[in-house]
């Protein structure tokens, strides 16, 4: 049997839809309330939010506590034994996060700079934390290489992936995903596999 949503979680998943969709600053009250099953205008939402702000800060704590859960990507692809391997399945682990947190990136995209403090941690935790994980992924396969070349690598990779979702997840321009996941991947893993084992040659001779 299906669990009930909650009317309280049915207004963060709305509100954030809607966020994603028009921006934060665009919606109002009343459009979240009829899509959430609520009488417009009827200030039903405040039962259980104080603000439309409280109620963004609602869905960045739901995106924070979803990635947390999440497990080291070390321990996801450890013990594989090849760096190619391991490479297109961490590729393939990295377009997965960005999709399931589009909606985070598309409010990021959409709302000014300083506007929300929660917003602005929560994208820099998001990204940052990608950045952090693939560099100490880079350091584990490649130790000897200076940490800021292991930064610098990561930055590329998670760059790449990014960069193949803008389009699609922030403008809504499927056509623009003309180049397809799996042939991306391969790819993206032939670059940044050739450049670590070329430095790791470099750093042998």
């Amino acid at each position: 049997m299906t669990t009930p949503v909650s009317t309280r979680e049915r207004l963060v998943s709305e509100a954030m839809r809607l966020f994603s969709a028009k921006g934060f600053e665009a919606t109002s009250v009343s459009q979240i309330e009829a899509a959430a099953g609520l009488a417009a205008g009827s200030g039903a939402l405040y039962r259980h939010f104080k603000s439309k702000d409280a109620l963004l800060n609602a869905g960045i704590d739901r995106q924070l506590d979803r990635r947390h859960a999440m497990r080291d990507i070390r321990a996801l692809f450890a013990g594989l034994g090849d760096l190619h391997a391991e490479l297109t399945a961490l590729g393939r682990y990295l377009l997965s996060v960005i999709d399931e947190e589009a909606q985070l990136l598309q409010i990021a995209a959409r709302t000014p700079a300083g506007r929300s403090a929660r917003l602005d941690t929560a994208y820099a935790a998001l990204i940052d934390g990608l950045n952090v994980e693939l560099a100490d992924w880079i350091t584990a396969w490649a130790p000897h290489l200076a940490p800021g070349q292991c930064k610098v690598l990561a930055a590329l990779g998670i760059n790449g992936i990014l960069g193949t979702r803008v389009a699609t997840n922030l403008f809504h321009q499927p056509e623009a995903r003309s180049i397809p996941d799996d042939q991306y991947i391969s790819e993206w893993t032939a670059v940044l596999t050739a450049r670590i084992q070329s430095l790791q040659r470099d750093d042998a001779t």
